[in-house]
């Protein structure tokens, strides 16, 4: 069956002419199987559909019994038809009767065809059937084989999807929505609330033509495609050079990827096989979303988004249009309706139209999200359905702070909403107006209130919320965001941008804290059943010594002159302590003996998360400098609860008297040893709970920036000796709901915690 290259384009042009032909599709399709079975010298060639309920349907054969047409079904996963859906890949079976995903249908008169080899039709990322040819002799196709028929299943597949046998929803508006109002919840990506009009986001790219008459003149389209689409992302990172260096190192992160010789070589390939620029383009794309969808890493999803962003980009170029140009008139308070989004995407938009994205899928660490937190856009994601339920045009009350949307709200819903978005508005400008008074309680305890940042873009809020410093920097963020792993000199450079944006405040930095939801491709990963608890943070650090040693030498000629506060994470046993400070003397020392800048002091810390370093805490304080208290992964390790879980994330709360007692004995032990103690989790964000650590005796937390005016408004109008003595008799006296009692305290004592 090996095609040369002038049989492949013919038998695609012959596809073609066939396809477009009169008939209903049932007669088009019975003619390209034969068309199919002739070309490729093949004894069989099918076409398997796929119907509701993840189905496959027997629709056209040429060489099987014409009986089984529409009768022969297959469900997703069953027989080798089913593990092509499965699996979205090809399969090649010499001898398919032996393979051990083989089912026999008696009814199809296939027991005289020994060799199969089928291809997935792919389209929009989505299996929409199969595509199979089979032979009387057992023999193995070769790979040129395989590729041909990827490509006649990639047209077939194109042409498909202008019939009524595969639905168009995702190019179609949403038609016969309820009107009634409702709600969706999803996962806040960013914080923030917004009424606004739903906006979908990048129409697809319709490809007018799908076979090439000459490959030479389609490659040289692609290459000045890649040219205009370069050019274009360079022009975006002058554009916005206002924005941080983070987000710069985005965007020329994905600049990288357009350079990416894998890519635009499968993508020349296609090409070279019949296909035109754009369908080649096309197929490459629907190959990566395949792989997106069966991808368990989270950082390689993510770079398929941005892979994926680029290829639509791309085929705006060939087919002539900008990013711009294909969004079209927008209101100036849309909502974005889309399923992912490229790092780039939003930088399309004028800037403020954009108020807010809806995502049907989305996490934290996705570059999109990343430069919504600089443009302060509140995203949710993880909402499932979103394009059947919402319709273009239909307001929307984004309330990212709880993930949900109400979807054309009732009169009453959307005045309580606009009415919360004046009371939010006013809640801001109070904070605001507070910025500059001392963090402390109303009767006169002082309490540092710290920052926990990320990325050098959120030093900026240091002046919006008058932290008193960085309690928790992640170091982690960076590595993310680039293909590789950065060099001393690239981190100095970073660590340095921080310290300057903080002024004479503190930095406390955390070492690199990947493994678990946040991986590095660059560090290797075999796969664990249990990451969250497998070889993450300081124990990759301490396997890798030489990363741990050039963060902390970055680090060191970073704070030249000025205090260097530094801890480890997830470290679960004195002895790694002590081995990570060892490699942090090893560096002062390789410092000094050349004669380098060194910080005017350095401290060394730890973060207190593993529930086993509790009970060497004695120890422990001999060599730590000071202590951090990481409440989310501490209480989910205390118990066993996974927090990203929603089905058990509530079942335990930080304020009940196990947390309290615990939190307490931490603090007396802290005290006692002389050692700085700090509570830096989601729990000093909260009013209440802050409250609480006061009333416990902690007087050091840190909390992201939206956390810090509301904590403050709480602790000035709080009385800290009244808290505290209330605290201990719920501790002693072994309250049964904590929370409840507090809230009711907070209440009675006019202590603003909401």
């Amino acid at each position: 069956m090996p095609l040369p290259d002038s049989s492949g384009r013919r038998l695609l042009g012959r596809l073609r002419e066939y396809m477009a032909g009169g008939g209903t599709t049932q007669d088009r399709l019975d003619r390209t199987v034969r068309l199919i079975a002739e070309e490729t010298r093949s004894d069989v060639c099918s076409c398997y559909v796929m119907r509701a309920g993840e189905v496959l349907e027997l629709f056209a054969t040429e060489g099987l019994s014409q009986e089984a047409v529409h009768l022969t079904r297959l469900r997703v996963g069953e027989g080798l038809i089913g593990e092509i859906a499965a699996r979205a890949r090809p399969l090649n079976a010499p001898n398919a009767w032996d393979h051990p995903s083989f089912a026999y249908r008696p009814e199809t008169g296939e027991d005289v065809y020994a060799s199969l080899m089928g291809v997935p039709m792919i389209r929009g990322g989505q299996v929409i059937g199969v595509l199979a040819v089979q032979n009387r002799d057992r023999r193995p196709y070769q790979d040129i084989e395989v590729e041909a028929l990827e490509t006649v299943a990639m047209v077939l597949a194109e042409l498909l999807a202008g019939t009524e046998l595969v639905s168009r929803d995702e190019l179609a508006p949403v038609a016969g929505n309820a009107v009634l109002p409702f709600r969706m919840e999803g996962l806040c990506l960013n914080s923030g609330a917004v009424l606004g009009t739903a906006i979908y986001h990048r129409p697809k790219v319709h490809i007018e033509r799908l076979i090439c008459e000459d490959p030479d003149a389609e490659l040289q389209r692609l290459r000045e495609a890649l040219q205009a689409l370069r050019r274009s992302i360079d022009e975006l990172i002058r554009t916005h050079v206002d924005l941080s260096g983070d987000y710069r190192e985005i965007l020329e992160a994905y600049r990288m990827f357009a350079d990416d010789a894998g890519w635009v070589s499968r993508i020349s390939d296609a090409i070279r096989s019949g296909l035109t620029a754009e369908a080649a383009v096309r197929r490459v794309d629907d190959d990566m979303k395949v792989r997106m969808a069966q991808a368990n890493d989270p950082y390689i999803r993510e770079r398929l988004h941005d892979l994926e962003d680029l290829a639509n980009r791309l085929l705006l170029h060939l087919t002539g249009h900008s990013p711009t140009s294909a969004q079209g008139e927008l209101p100036d308070d849309a909502v974005l309706i889309c399923r992912s989004l490229g790092p780039a995407e939003l930088l399309d938009y004028p800037r403020g139209t954009v108020r807010g994205v809806l995502m049907e899928e989305g996490a934290p660490t996705m570059h999109a999200v990343i430069v919504a937190r600089a443009l302060d856009i509140p995203v949710i994601g993880r909402l499932e359905g979103v394009f059947t339920r919402i319709a273009p045009f239909d307001t929307l009350a984004l309330d990212a702070d709880n993930a949900q949307v109400f979807v054309r709200p009732s009169d009453d819903v959307r005045d309580t909403f606009l009415h919360s978005l004046a009371t939010r508005q006013a809640r801001q400008q109070a904070y605001l107006a507070e910025r500059d008074l001392p963090f402390e309680t109303r009767d006169g305890a002082p309490v540092t209130i710290m920052m926990n940042a990320g990325l050098l873009m959120d030093m900026g809020h240091l002046e919006d919320t008058g932290a008193m410093g960085v309690g928790l920097y992640r170091t982690e963020l960076p590595f993310m965001t680039r293909p590789s792993l950065p060099d001393v000199a690239t981190q100095t450079l970073l660590y340095q941008k921080i310290l300057k944006q903080a002024g004479d405040r503190p930095v406390v930095f955390r070492t690199l804290d990947v493994g678990g939801d946040k991986l590095l491709p660059y560090l290797g990963d075999d796969g664990e059943d249990n990451p969250a608890m497998g070889w993450r943070s300081i124990r990759i650090t301490l396997d890798r010594p030489a990363v741990l040693r050039a963060q902390v030498r970055a680090l060191l000629r970073a704070s030249a002159g000025r205090d260097l506060q530094l801890m480890f994470p997830m470290i679960a046993d004195v002895a790694e302590f002590e081995q990570a400070r060892r490699v942090v003397d090893a560096e002062v020392a390789r410092e000094q003996s050349r004669g380098g800048a060194l910080p005017s002091s350095v401290c060394v810390g730890t973060m207190l998360e593993v529930p086993a370093l509790l009970y060497q805490f004695p120890v422990l304080l001999r060599v730590a400098d000071f202590v951090s208290v990481g409440s989310n992964d501490l209480l989910q390790f205390l118990f066993a609860t996974d927090r990203g879980n929603p089905r058990v994330s509530g079942r335990y709360d930080p304020l009940s008297v196990p947390v309290l007692r615990l939190l307490r004995d931490v603090r007396e032990q802290c005290d006692a040893a002389g050692r700085p103690v700090t509570v830096c989790g989601e729990m000093a964000g909260h009013p209440l709970e802050a409250m609480a650590l006061i009333g416990l005796g902690y007087r050091r937390l840190s909390m992201a920036a939206q956390g810090i005016g509301p904590v403050k408004q709480m602790l000035r109008s709080m009385d800290s000796g009244i808290v505290t003595n209330y605290v201990r008799t719920l501790i002693d006296r072994d309250a049964p709901n904590p929370r409840r009692a507090l809230s009711a305290f907070a209440r009675d004592h006019d202590i603003t915690v909401t």
